[in-house]
C-alpha cells in the first residue's frame, strides 16, 4: 500500500495535469503560429551551471542561442548531482546573446501562492536579475514543475509575452501564448537522442518546436542529458534547415 506521502504526491500531480489541460482546452486569447519554415527553440529550466558551460557553448557552436529560465532563489545552490548557476553566470549568458527568462524566484508551484505573493515573488526575481547584471527585463516565463494555474493568468499576462509549460507537442495553428507547449529532453539517453523525430515532425509541417531541459552533463540528472546528445539535437535541427532562435526572437518573427 502506498504511504500517505506518496498518495498526496499523486493527488498533487493529478491537480497539475488537470489544471494544465483545462487551460489548453479553454484558451481565451489564442495567437496564430504562421510560419513557412520550421522554428526551434532550446530552453533551460532552473539552469544548472552545466547548462551555461555546456549547453550555451554547444548552441553557440551551431550559430544559435537559447532561452534560460532563471529562478533567483536557486542561485549558486550546491546539490548532490548539480550546482545551480551564479549571478555572474546569468550576466555571462546575457552578454553572449542568450535570452534570460523568469522561472519565479522561489521556484514554488504558482498555485501555492496568492496573487499578491506571486507578484512579490516575480518582482523579487526581476530585482535579482538586475542586480546580477542582466540589463534587459525578462519578457518570457516558464512554470516551475510545468504546473500552471488558471488564477495566475492575469498577473502573468500583465508581465510576460509567453508562459511555457510542457505538453509534448509542437506549437501550431492556434496557440495560447500563456501556455506554450514544449518537449522535454531528459533521461534515458536513448530516448533523448531519439527526439530528432520531433525535429522531423516540425520540418514536415512547419510550426514552433520548443525543447526544454535542465543540466547538460557527462553524468546528467534524470532531467538532463549529455553534451553529446544535446549537440546531436542542435546539429540535427540546423542541418534540417530549422531556424533556431530564443523564445523572444521567435515571437518577434511571428509578430506576436
Amino acid at each position: 500500500m502506498p504511504n500517505i506521502s506518496q498518495a498526496l504526491s499523486r493527488v498533487d500531480g493529478l491537480v497539475d495535469r488537470v489544471a494544465n489541460r483545462l487551460i489548453w482546452r479553454f484558451a481565451s486569447k489564442p495567437r496564430d503560429v504562421k510560419t513557412d519554415v520550421p522554428l526551434v527553440s532550446f530552453t533551460f529550466d532552473d539552469v544548472p551551471d552545466s547548462a551555461l558551460h555546456n549547453g550555451a557553448a554547444i548552441l553557440e557552436r551551431h550559430g544559435a542561442r537559447g532561452t534560460f529560465y532563471i529562478a533567483g532563489g536557486l542561485a549558486g545552490r550546491v546539490e548532490p548531482d548539480r550546482t545551480l548557476i551564479s549571478p555572474q553566470g546569468c550576466a555571462d549568458l546575457a552578454a553572449r546573446g542568450h535570452e534570460i527568462g523568469c522561472h519565479t524566484y522561489s521556484h514554488r508551484k504558482i498555485r501555492d501562492m496568492s496573487g499578491a505573493a506571486l507578484a512579490a515573488d516575480l518582482d523579487r526575481n526581476a530585482d535579482y536579475l538586475r542586480r546580477s547584471g542582466v540589463d534587459a527585463a525578462t519578457t518570457n516565463f516558464a512554470f516551475p514543475y510545468n504546473a500552471a494555474w488558471p488564477l495566475s493568468r492575469r498577473e502573468l499576462g500583465r508581465r510576460y509575452r509567453t508562459c511555457r509549460a510542457a505538453g509534448e507537442s509542437v506549437n501550431r495553428a492556434s496557440v495560447d501564448p500563456l501556455m506554450l507547449k514544449a518537449v522535454e529532453i531528459r533521461q534515458p539517453e536513448t530516448e533523448a537522442r531519439a527526439l530528432t523525430g520531433w525535429i522531423d515532425d516540425v520540418v514536415a509541417r512547419p510550426g514552433w518546436l520548443v525543447f526544454f531541459t535542465h543540466d547538460i552533463a557527462s553524468r546528467p540528472t534524470s532531467y538532463g542529458c549529455t553534451p553529446e546528445t544535446f549537440d546531436h539535437l542542435a546539429q540535427y535541427a540546423v542541418a534540417k534547415g530549422c531556424v533556431v532562435l530564443p523564445v523572444e526572437r521567435v515571437l518577434d518573427r511571428l509578430g506576436w
